[in-house]
């Protein structure tokens, strides 16, 4: 049985950025890693967005961004200008053959496409990590697998998902603008949820159109695609084109502590840790920064249960993840009246969790207050009496 030091599960986001983080560090020179994925990660299987002030550190493999968003409520409709963010896209191709390249130069790491079928601590012992193909042992266990299964809806953290189909499209004639991304567009019809289109364009022949949801349960593929389809008509009518590549996907929207399901020497990474943004499911920029503190955390020899701290933050996602899960309908109006009332820029760093608490109260000033003090009164409610009454 070959042995780690660590053993990485997974190639996505967060399993190459923990590869690549502790393969170049100094401090692991003398410790073996090894990085395991079914995939061989030669397909464009996902695309990750993120808004950045300035240049940043994925600049050289950014496909395309984009300093103006679109968002369109019920009434406002307008185009913004979010210097100095800019908006940027990063296709999972070339994430993927940046840092293989990166993790096969580090001679302390290795990479296997194998699927992992097994995870067993036995503390003391270390984790033995079975695959369709071997047997290992690891001292820890980095693990970015994420089963919907290991998680049941809590009364006071329930779960949504935030999940989506997209088609990238190619057009015969100009359409679209370059130079502006539609971050929202709730112009399309609600049906009781927060349902909206969100439009990335290459090219004003090329662009990404995703139809999004922020819901507690999927639709039939066919839905989302004649969504896709009317939105087409409706915005672009007559216009001819052609499907190039799809993709689609599920984000856990929830506030549960991913941490009940670590061992003493598993420990879940990216979204299966908990890494996306409750609220939004925004992920690929919160994994590179967690990616980075974990990794200074065992330089320093801490424990890995004391790694993540919950922070204000995390309550304001309570808070909206329980309006929405109570009445999904809202959700329209809650981003509209954010929008209309505050700039993107002071949205975007709430969103990073980087305002100050005054800056946070004028946030939250702008939608209607009611259902969040109805939220925050349900959500003591539970704590204090421990009630298993669903929402």
């Amino acid at each position: 049985m070959k042995e780690y030091d660590f053993i990485i599960i997974g190639a996505g986001a967060a399993g190459l950025m923990m590869a690549d983080g502790m393969g170049k560090d100094p401090a692991f020179r003398d410790k073996s890693i090894l990085l395991l994925d079914k995939d061989d990660k030669t397909t464009n299987d996902r695309t990750w967005c993120f808004w950045e002030k300035g240049p940043g550190a994925f600049d050289n493999i950014v496909h395309k961004k984009w300093d103006e968003i679109y968002f369109a409520g019920k009434e406002n409709k307008k185009i913004y200008p979010i210097t100095p963010y800019s908006y940027k896209m990063v296709r999972g191709i070339d994430f993927y053959q940046h840092y293989l390249k990166r993790i096969s130069s580090y001679p302390n790491v290795t990479f296997r496409q194998e699927a992992v079928k097994s995870i067993l601590d036995q503390q003391d012992m270390g984790v033995n990590v079975g695959t369709d193909k071997n047997n290992y042992l690891a001292k820890q266990v980095f693990d970015s697998q994420l089963s919907f299964k290991k998680f049941k809806d809590h009364p006071r953290y329930p779960i949504l998902q935030q999940h989506f189909i997209g088609w990238f499209i190619q057009t015969k004639e100009p359409v679209f603008d370059p130079r502006q991304a539609t971050f929202m567009d709730f112009s399309v019809a609600q049906k009781g949820n927060t349902r909206f289109m969100y439009v990335l364009p290459f090219s004003e022949t090329s662009a990404l159109l995703e139809y999004t949801l922020f819901s507690g349960s999927l639709l039939p593929k066919e839905e989302y695609e004649t969504a896709i389809v009317a939105y087409m008509d409706t915005h672009f009518k007559g216009v001819e084109f052609e499907i190039v590549e799809k993709e689609q996907g599920s984000i856990p929207m929830t506030c549960i502590d991913f941490t009940l399901q670590n061992s003493r020497n598993v420990y879940h990474i990216g979204t299966a840790g908990g890494w996306s943004k409750p609220s939004t499911g925004y992920t690929f920029r919160n994994t590179a920064l967690k990616s980075e503190a974990l990794i200074q955390h065992l330089k320093a020899n801490k424990p890995l249960d004391t790694f993540q701290k919950r922070n204000r933050f995390w309550m304001y996602d309570v808070l909206l993840l329980n309006i929405l899960y109570r009445n999904n309908a809202l959700g329209r109006s809650i981003f509209e009246s954010l929008f209309t009332k505050r700039k993107p820029q002071l949205i975007f760093k709430f969103l990073d969790e980087e305002t100050r608490w005054y800056e946070d109260a004028y946030i939250m000033m702008s939608p209607k207050p009611i259902p969040f003090v109805k939220s925050l009164i349900r959500h003591v409610y539970w704590i204090f009496t421990g009630t298993k009454k669903r929402w």
